[in-house]
């Protein structure tokens, strides 16, 4: 991602914050010299320096995905700067955003009670505090029923870039 030095971010802490409040993110990876992507939620082990996911397992991107550098992209606000908005117009317009990049590879977690771990987690993030829904003992086989038709996987961040106005 270009980044002009002014908008560089390098402060992990700020990063993980960032990815922790816009954790739906955008996996890209190559299939025959073709981009794909998928659009996935994301949790972040800040401790360990993972990013855990899963894919549905009938989308295929998870099958040659471990042989690769990955890339993570999360989103954040972005708006069109008018010139008009300058003090001279000698002047463009822009277009201010917030963006991270994450890269790594992907390891794929078979252990299924690591992949029901993983669902408690992302429930536990999403899930409004006021819900009565849990995964807890009493749906354990219904969830281990449909922790088989997904595949979770982890991924160790190489490297972050992050990109917005700092002040």
């Amino acid at each position: 991602m270009y980044i002009p030095k002014h908008f560089l971010v390098e402060d992990r802490s700020m990063i993980y914050d960032f990815i922790d409040n816009n954790s739906f993110g955008i996996l890209f990876s190559m299939q025959d010299n073709c981009p794909q992507a998928s659009h996935l939620p994301f949790l972040l082990d800040r401790d360990e320096g993972y990013l855990h996911g899963h894919f549905a397992k009938p989308n295929d991107q998870w099958q040659y995905i471990q042989q690769q550098e990955v890339l993570i992209v999360f989103q954040g606000p972005h708006t069109y700067i008018s010139s008009s908005w300058y003090e001279t117009n000698q002047s463009v317009p822009t277009w201010n955003y917030v963006a991270v990049h994450a890269y790594g590879r992907i390891e794929i977690i078979e252990d299924l009670n690591d992949v029901v771990r993983s669902l408690e987690k992302l429930v536990a993030k999403y899930e409004d505090p006021s819900s009565t829904y849990k995964l807890d003992q009493t749906n354990k086989s219904f969830i281990e029923g449909l922790s088989r038709g997904i595949v979770a996987f982890k991924m160790k961040v190489d490297r972050l870039e992050g990109k917005w106005v700092n002040g």
